[in-house]
């Protein structure tokens, strides 16, 4: 068991597309954080655009 995980430390096969991975995930966090804040804002916007539009209405 040791010598497995010294030789899995040793070697580098593999390792780009595990940092590959990571590099994906590291960029869909992102996005997704993003994309949270931009809908809050594109909501506020349209709110406050009805409320403006309700105003000059009435």
């Amino acid at each position: 068991m040791r010598e497995l995980i010294r030789r899995l430390w040793r070697e580098e096969q593999g390792q780009d597309l595990t940092e590959y991975a990571l590099l994906m995930v590291l960029v869909a966090l992102a996005a997704l954080t993003s994309m949270k804040t931009l809908a809050n804002t594109v909501s506020n916007v349209f709110s406050n655009a009805a409320s403006t539009f309700a105003s000059v209405a009435t």
